[in-house]
């Protein structure tokens, strides 16, 4: 038997096409009965959209794609569960691009990809996001994008963006460990490439300044956001004359790092060494202690980026289309587990 078409929908369903296509794409200027008519239709018809063979006017396809370079996995699954689940809400399809962050030609890559792919647009994670010359360049070659950085505030720059606080929410680590009375505290970086490593040094710095504690740089270590460099870091640490009561990791993979670090010198955790991480990944539940971290929606920051995306894409496509939402924040949240607590007199 032949695959039910949109027309077929549309004649069971007694709409135009355009109006198969809105319930389709989830737009919400579609009447409840007319959405329920044909939401029936499809379901009768065991209709199913074919990405590749949709277009949007002015030949924009409904194919988006993930661009990343990330050492962290579980923040790379998180983040392509998010876009997919935004797909899936929208009937887009999507394609995932591992790239060379540091690459020189990245911006000519990428165009290539976009072409290739047939792609509507890209979704850029950090650092790509972050490189304000590749995504001029791309923006330049016409390409429709959104980004996913690390600020404070919006940076109302005119190109669409979702943005994490990571600075606050660092400082709320920072303030967390002080007020457990902790005054040495260690700082684990991140990848120097990525503007979150810095953004949560700056929160760290901040509250230790704000709480009239000097910062100590022997207790800052340089990394990356991996397990190793985390149990480099903390035995590095650890072996100072006089060593941290506290260290933050830059991420949960840091701070697992750390942790396997302190039970391998016979350090208690948390009555020796309290030990801090951020995202909220797989490592900070499964480790024991469980790590106290700022929980960080990495799913639905992607799902909000991708609509994001989308949203402009229609406006782009459709003069009738609803007005996309605005660039959205936000803040990790404070999560107290087992591997902190109040300082103790070694």
């Amino acid at each position: 038997m032949r695959r039910a078409t949109i027309k077929d929908v549309a004649e069971r369903a007694n709409v135009s096409l355009k109006t198969v296509s809105r319930v389709i794409n989830n737009e919400p200027s579609v009447a409840q009965a007319t959405r329920a008519r044909v939401t029936q239709a499809i379901a009768e018809l065991d209709y199913e959209p074919d990405p590749s063979a949709r277009n949007l006017r002015n030949g924009l396809s409904f194919v988006i794609g993930l661009v990343y370079d990330n050492p962290n996995p579980h923040h790379i699954i998180a983040m392509q569960k998010g876009v997919l689940a935004a797909c899936r809400e929208t009937g887009f399809g999507l394609q995932i691009q591992p790239v060379d962050s540091t690459s020189p030609l990245l911006a000519d890559e990428l165009a290539e990809f976009v072409q290739r792919s047939r792609l509507a647009g890209l979704v850029l994670t950090a650092p790509m996001s972050e490189r304000k010359e590749l995504v001029d360049a791309l923006a330049e070659r016409g390409i429709a994008l959104v980004r996913i950085i690390a600020a404070t505030e919006d940076p109302d720059d005119g190109l669409p963006c979702v943005y994490v606080d990571d600075r606050g929410a660092a400082y709320e680590i920072t303030e967390h460990l002080i007020q457990l009375g902790h005054r040495r505290i260690g700082f684990l970086w991140g990848g120097p490439q990525h503007r979150s490593s810095s953004e949560r040094y700056a929160g760290y710095e901040k509250a230790l300044k704000d709480y009239g504690i000097t910062v100590d740089q022997h207790l800052v270590v340089p990394g990356d956001y991996t397990f190793d460099e985390g149990f480099r870091g903390a035995r590095r640490l650890l072996a100072l004359q006089e060593p941290p009561t506290a260290i933050f990791g830059s991420n949960d993979e840091i701070a697992a790092g750390v942790l396997a670090a302190a039970k391998s010198a016979s350090v208690d955790v948390p009555y020796e060494l309290s030990i801090a991480g951020f995202e909220d990944s797989p490592f900070s539940r499964q480790s024991w202690p469980p790590l106290t971290t700022a929980k960080q929606a990495t799913a639905d920051i992607a799902r909000q980026a991708t609509r994001l995306l989308i949203a402009g894409l229609r406006q782009y496509a459709y003069v009738d289309s609803p007005t996309p939402p605005r660039n959205q924040g936000f803040l990790p949240q404070l999560v107290v587990r087992g591997s902190t607590a109040p300082l103790r007199p070694r």
